[in-house]
């Protein structure tokens, strides 16, 4: 029963962990890297359907994505897709290829996207101590059902906080890695 516990903790804390990277890795750094178009979605005969579905996404260099679609009809719709995204991107259409540049970051906008990293980054500390403020509720059911001891309890509890500071360290180290990511030029 216990274990179970400890076990649910770790892997809905480990989520938490990754929710952050993946939200981060749409955040721009002024480099190019093809997983800031995953989110994109493109009108495809009347669906909506992720970019990387009807087009191939690589990179040209490192301030350059190109995307080439898989049909020659989609050109328009996906530079439209792209151009209505939230990433204030221009693509740039030469035949059935086309080039999105990455403009350089200003001074202000890094300062901007490193507030809104912070923010992501205290969302996923608040999650990873709800998932330990949810466990030690199913804890103290536990024992007023007389089910688990106090001492064992106890025990587990300073295990739960201790997994909590352990994600909450990773989520700092990931925080600090991406702040200084952007604050390159």
């Amino acid at each position: 029963m216990i274990d179970d516990l400890k076990k649910d903790a770790i892997e809905r804390m480990q989520k938490c962990v990754v929710a952050l990277k993946n939200e981060l890795k749409r955040l721009r750094t002024g480099r190019a890297h093809p997983s800031l178009l995953d989110h994109i979605r493109v009108d495809y005969y009347g669906n909506e359907v992720p970019l990387n579905q009807v087009a191939n996404v690589a990179l040209e260099d490192a301030r350059t994505i190109t995307v080439t679609p898989w049909e020659k009809p989609m050109v328009q719709a996906i530079e439209k897709a792209i151009m209505k995204s939230d990433l204030g991107l221009m693509p740039a259409t030469a035949g059935t290829v086309i080039r999105v540049p990455m403009p350089p970051l200003t001074e202000e906008r890094r300062r901007d996207l490193a507030k809104v990293v912070r923010h992501e980054a205290e969302g996923a500390r608040v999650a990873v101590r709800n998932v330990r403020r949810d466990v030690l509720s199913d804890l103290k059911d536990l024992v007023k059902e007389k089910i688990v001891t106090q001492d064992d309890d106890r025990r587990v509890q300073e295990e739960v906080q201790k997994l909590t500071d352990k994600y909450v360290a990773e989520i700092d180290q990931v925080l600090a890695d991406k702040e200084k990511e952007l604050m390159q030029v």
